[in-house]
């Protein structure tokens, strides 16, 4: 069972949701402009990328700085838990405004409960950045697990399996998150046009209606 809080207009006012950065997120593109001055929030998309970056790369260089496993495992560790919170908490709302998380309901059983706004109004540049890198993620780590059984490095495979489930939950909820969201606005702009004509055809029965008591008394 999902359910979902649709952004209100009010949040036009916040920092994160403000008009400033629903206006920047309508700007043409320029493309002598990198990804990070396109975005309407370089830095959250800046360590969106550092904290994957960073976990690959204790994975991958590990070795050369250290012969420790456990200092290796340590860091990977903490650069996937850091990167899953970042994105589960504050990547999603910024770059594309969206948020997930699950809670277990009063019968329980695990529920999903997604937050977002219109999808039309987010940044494209940060729109594409965003879910490119999160399905490129888990896929990255699927090929280290496979090339981790080929090798026989059974130890690191603990890390690059935490990876993938951290990822793949991300993923998962982003997906779900974004259906909700299409199908709400979807909902709701079909609603609005529906009683817009509603309102109109009333309004033009009522204005016939006078004018033809005026103009059959006279």
């Amino acid at each position: 069972m999902a359910q979902n809080n649709v952004i209100p207009d009010m949040i036009n006012n916040d920092p994160i949701y403000g008009q400033n950065n629903m206006a920047v997120s309508v700007q043409p593109d320029n493309p002598q402009q990198n990804m990070f001055n396109k975005s309407s929030h370089p830095i959250a998309l800046l360590f969106y990328i550092l904290f994957k970056g960073l976990a690959l790369t204790s994975y991958l260089l590990g070795n050369i700085f250290t012969s420790n496993f456990v200092l290796i495992f340590v860091s990977c560790i903490l650069n996937l838990s850091l990167d899953f919170w970042t994105v589960k908490n504050v990547s999603g709302r910024l770059l594309v405004g969206m948020r997930w998380w699950s809670q277990v309901n009063d019968v329980g059983k695990s529920e999903w409960i997604f937050e977002h706004r219109e999808p039309s109004l987010a940044n494209s540049s940060d729109s594409s950045i965003f879910w490119i890198m999160l399905y490129i993620t888990p896929l990255v780590w699927g090929v280290l697990a496979f090339v981790a059984i080929l090798s026989f490095s059974f130890q690191w495979l603990l890390i690059v399996f935490i990876a993938i489930i951290l990822s793949s939950t991300n993923l998962v909820g982003y997906t779900k998150c974004e259906k909700d969201a299409k199908n709400k606005w979807t909902n709701n702009n079909v609603t609005s046009q529906a009683s817009q004509f509603v309102n109109n055809f009333m309004s033009n029965m009522v204005t016939n209606s006078i004018t033809g008591r005026i103009f059959g008394r006279t």
